[in-house]
């Protein structure tokens, strides 16, 4: 079986991030979205919450399930069998930096390999820190956003502004 793991905080998860996870469930037999548990961040939402939408919106991709980890991805790769990672890259300047990051778990690991897939042009600008700083002016964020996790959004933001 091949198994690929597509990590990141996805805080919140963008339409660009599911334009990655619907093209990786067609090459691979399974696909983990890994959910990082960076606790020297504040994410927006708490990992429980980012691991249950992502659940909604691949909810029709049968290949596809979630999980949260904290710690090196390798080690989480490998407790999983998976043998691929997958990044997504918008610019250079990811380019740059994933790079460095495959790179180095190729040395760490070289079981392991990392595939890179071009965002669609359609969201070749889109991060979730984007859509947040939109969101926090009360900007249409609907461009870039599921509905339910738009509407996740507005209301986290209602509440802390409170």
């Amino acid at each position: 079986m091949r198994i690929a793991v597509y990590p990141g905080s996805f805080d919140p998860v963008t339409l660009g991030h599911g334009d990655i996870i619907e093209r990786t469930a067609k090459m691979f037999d399974k696909v983990i979205i890994g959910v990082l548990n960076n606790k020297a961040k504040s994410p927006l939402f708490s990992v429980e919450e980012r691991v249950n939408m992502l659940r909604e919106v691949t909810a029709g991709l049968p290949n596809v399930e979630v999980q949260s980890f904290e710690g090196l991805l390798i080690d989480f790769l490998r407790k999983n069998s998976a043998r691929v990672i997958v990044r997504g890259l918008r610019a250079i300047t990811d380019f740059e930096y994933e790079l460095q990051m495959a790179q180095t778990n190729r040395v760490i690991a070289p079981e392991i390999d990392t595939i890179f897939l071009t965002t669609n042009l359609r969201y070749s600008y889109l991060s979730s820190s984007i859509v947040k700083e939109i969101a926090e002016y009360h900007g249409d964020i609907s461009e870039f956003l599921h509905p339910m996790i738009a509407e996740k959004v507005r209301e986290k933001l209602a509440c802390r502004q409170q």
